[in-house]
């Protein structure tokens, strides 16, 4: 299975990604009848819910709130996490929570470990870590599981194999399961053809890795919410229980929980709650693990944190929502954003986690549609972020030799003179009349040469008017002076 390393390397520019993606038809049908059933189930059971904008906001105040005072929940949730028993872990970057991981399994002999389906441990890329120590990582979240054994990636924050169809995932399990020789592609022969696979590892493996929804610093708590009972298998049975949480993850208090009980299960999997909702708070004799470390990993999230414009990207909790209704992960999927993070949020936390680079493509990957930021649970403005890092990105080239005198720059410069002057602005506009005139067909200007035909590949532009507001008004000021009693013809 290919894993990303630590810090999210995205390898090929979005636009180039986009395109091999779009003539992939079976993909989109795939993505496409996955993300509309998704999108017409969380509406119906949001629309139940007559506090629901209510409920949003309150998840924005709590976010707001954990980012302003991030130092203090995370020192009261490591002292609520060490008096229950458990120990916790700082990580700088990737590398370093892989290296805290690694250890800790490798003190213990694992050669074999559980994992739950985690986000987190795919932005690090933990398995191809552990699998350089000889230890295998183990995925027990079903989609997870056809991703792996498909040596595949996941293109979806929630449902990891959205890209692929029940005829290509019975494929899968033909080639990596003993046994499946006669499987069929109806979904309750394959997901037995997983549970047999997965049932051995449950009872055999002790050692195994979370992430989390969330940690209250209050109590010390984390919270892991899932719809299959992998998560509970993997949270109760082994004796040493790992988990790997983004600092952003805290909330303050048990009771802001509640919000999120609500909200987070109702915009992910489109059900009025989790199946299973497993808390545990460190560790208790005779109960579950009888080892428990949490390891807070940071990797750029602090840079994101100063960024204050940027800032309440950190307050996504992972529901997947704003993939599910932008239109243009419906018809790329998750793998041309080359990112652990795909969709609208992927296009913010990316290029923010990352080094300049490909990624830099990301904040582009967007109508502006504004379908995100009404979806989101939390309401992160996302087209706002993407404007704001559509800025810096232009910002940063314009400070090397090659933007300064790029065609781009030139063209904007020169634009900014004109606008700045009423007399060079009405030039330009009668310059455009005359200009214009062999491009116009009727009432449109149907295509342009050169750099802007890719502007009108798409879309008719508008005639610049002959007649411009000012020439009008002046005219009509002219003629109601020529027109009272003493005025001159």
């Amino acid at each position: 299975m290919t894993d990303f390393a630590p810090g999210i390397v995205v390898e090929r520019d979005f636009p180039d990604a986009a395109r091999d993606a779009l003539a992939n038809t079976q993909l989109r049908r795939n993505i496409g009848k996955a993300t509309n059933t998704i999108r017409a189930k969380r509406l119906k059971v949001v629309g139940e819910m007559p506090d629901w904008q209510e409920l949003r906001e309150a998840g924005r105040q709590i976010k707001a709130q954990v980012a302003r005072h991030l130092d203090t929940h995370l020192l009261k949730l490591e002292e609520a996490v060490t008096a229950a028993g458990g120990r916790v872990h700082w990580a700088r970057d990737g590398e370093e929570a892989n290296r805290i991981i690694g250890e800790i399994l490798a003190r213990h002999g694992a050669r074999e470990v559980l994992k739950i389906k985690s986000l987190t441990t795919d932005e690090t890329g933990l398995n191809s870590a552990l699998a350089q120590r000889g230890i295998s990582a183990i995925e027990t979240d079903l989609a997870e599981v056809i991703v792996q054994l498909g040596e595949d990636r996941s293109s979806h924050i929630l449902v990891p194999a959205i890209h692929r169809n029940r005829a290509e995932i019975r494929e899968i399990f033909k080639r990596k399961l003993a046994g499946t020789e006669n499987l069929s592609d109806e979904p309750a022969e394959l997901a037995g053809a997983a549970r047999r696979y997965l049932r051995e590892k449950f009872l055999t493996v002790p050692f195994a890795i979370s992430g989390a929804n969330f940690a209250v610093a209050e109590t010390g708590s984390v919270a892991i919410f899932e719809s299959e009972g992998n998560g509970r298998m993997c949270l109760t049975l082994p004796k040493v229980l790992i988990s790997l949480m983004g600092i952003e993850k805290v909330i303050p208090s048990w009771r802001d929980m509640e919000v999120f009980l609500q909200t987070l299960p109702r915009s992910s999997t489109a059900e009025r709650m989790n199946p299973y909702n497993s808390v545990w708070s460190g560790t208790r004799a005779g109960e579950g693990p009888e080892e428990f470390h949490l390891v807070l990993l940071d990797n750029g999230r602090t840079d994101v944190l100063a960024d204050e414009p940027a800032r309440e990207t950190l307050a996504c909790i992972r529901c997947s929502a704003c993939l599910n209704v932008c239109p243009v992960y419906e018809r790329t999927g998750g793998h041309a954003y080359g990112s652990t993070y795909p969709g609208p949020i992927g296009a913010i936390l990316t290029p923010q986690l990352n080094q300049p680079g490909p990624a830099e493509t990301l904040p582009y990957a967007s109508s502006l549609c504004g379908a995100c930021f009404e979806a989101c649970p939390v309401k992160i403005d996302i087209p706002r972020i993407l404007v704001h890092l559509r800025g810096k990105i232009v910002g940063r080239k314009k400070e090397t030799l090659a933007g300064k005198f790029s065609g781009e720059a030139i063209a904007m410069a020169a634009m900014a003179r004109i606008f700045g002057s009423a007399r060079l602005f009405e030039l330009a506009q009668k310059s455009a009349v005359i200009g214009q005139k062999p491009f116009v067909r009727g009432n449109v200007i149907p295509s342009l040469p050169g750099p802007m035909a890719g502007w009108t590949a798409m879309r008719d532009v508008t005639p610049v008017p002959k007649q411009s507001f000012r020439q009008w008004w002046r005219a009509e000021r002219g003629a109601e002076s020529s027109a009272k009693p003493g005025g001159s013809a």
